[in-house]
């Protein structure tokens, strides 16, 4: 049986008897999100579509603390029946479920020219229904929860304004933000707690497993240099102890690294001077090939080899590609450069 209440002493993070779900859960922010909840004593379920990603994740984290209690399932969110029975599963197994983190989804880096309807429509499904599939199973259990459950829907700076090359992604983050504050307001009184979360660029090694379009290679280039770069991106592991943090503490809103606090205050006080400065940076990204050649993960592409190209990658992206490493992002495969 599940206590009601916390102790009295008891620390307000402490989720020692609790249960959670996160999708997206078998690597890079998902794992370390996973990673910080079982270091608070919580149950943790990792949800993911891969099994081999799903066993070397909870190996891992087994490895840093052998107590965690560590569940993993088969779920792809874009199938509201398969998260249901995952809600169902998590119920049955630990007793009820108390907090979601919903993270699921896919990141693609192209030009317009390079994008078709389709690509938007499947950044609409990983991301945006997978979000939403998510929140509607989570909430019947997260109401039962003793005290209140509480959820989290991860956004992004992308889904504070349409970042160029990124557009896909951007939409369906933007339709995660809104549906997470729309959420807050719908649950209000019922003792569940929404948080939306808004991060920058973070070390996840995350660039590995992005979709590139138009000219790939430099695509790949641009992206895994600032997803890397310290001034600019975040430290992963920094991040996810702030969104669970956040989560647990029942916050209503989070936007994590400077550069996304810049951005949404920006976009909020001079939208449009905002939207003009996106078009002037979108000058200096690659330009479309005549002949698109679809969309390739990062890892099935070779960074840059000229000897300035090549240096600022492998410069910028250091520290990334060992966060790949570190965050199960590197499928097994031998690191590129």
């Amino acid at each position: 049986m599940r206590q009601a209440s916390a102790p009295r002493g008891r620390a307000v993070d402490d989720l020692s008897g609790r249960s959670a779900v996160v999708t997206g859960g078998s690597r890079g922010l998902g794992l370390l999100l996973a990673d910080r909840l079982t270091s608070r004593g919580c149950a943790v379920t990792l949800a993911a579509r891969d099994r081999g990603e799903l066993d070397r994740a909870r190996a891992k984290l087994l490895h840093r603390q052998p107590r965690a209690r560590v569940r993993t399932a088969i779920c792809d969110v874009r199938d509201q029946a398969a998260v249901r029975e995952l809600f169902a599963s998590a119920d049955r197994d630990c007793g009820g479920v108390d907090l979601v983190i919903a993270n699921a989804g896919i990141i693609q880096v192209a030009p317009l020219e390079s994008l078709r309807a389709e690509d938007f429509d499947d950044a609409m499904r990983s991301i945006f229904q997978g979000a939403l599939h998510a929140s509607l199973e989570a909430l019947p259990y997260l109401r039962e929860s003793p005290g209140g459950g509480r959820l989290a829907l991860i956004s992004s700076v992308g889904g504070l304004l349409g970042v160029p090359h990124l557009l896909p992604y951007a939409c369906a983050k933007a339709a995660v933000g809104t549906l997470a504050e729309g959420l807050r307001a719908e649950t209000a009184g019922s003792g569940v707690s929404v948080t939306a979360v808004y991060p920058g660029l973070m070390r996840t090694g995350s660039h590995l497993h992005a979709e590139f379009g138009g000219a790939q290679d430099r695509e790949y280039g641009w992206f895994s240099t600032l997803a890397g770069a310290p001034l600019v991106s975040m430290n992963a592991q920094r991040a996810a102890e702030r969104i669970v943090r956040a989560t647990v503490r029942r916050r209503a809103r989070l936007v994590l690294t400077p550069g996304a606090r810049v951005a949404d205050l920006a976009h909020g006080l001079a939208p449009a001077t905002t939207t003009r400065l996106s078009g002037v940076a979108a000058r200096f990204l690659p330009a479309a090939p005549a002949h698109p050649r679809g969309m390739r993960e990062g890892k099935d592409i070779d960074p840059p080899r000229g000897p300035v190209a090549g240096t600022v990658q492998r410069a910028g992206s250091a520290m990334n590609e060992r966060a790949a490493d570190a965050y199960n992002e590197r499928d097994g495969d031998t690191p590129k450069g």
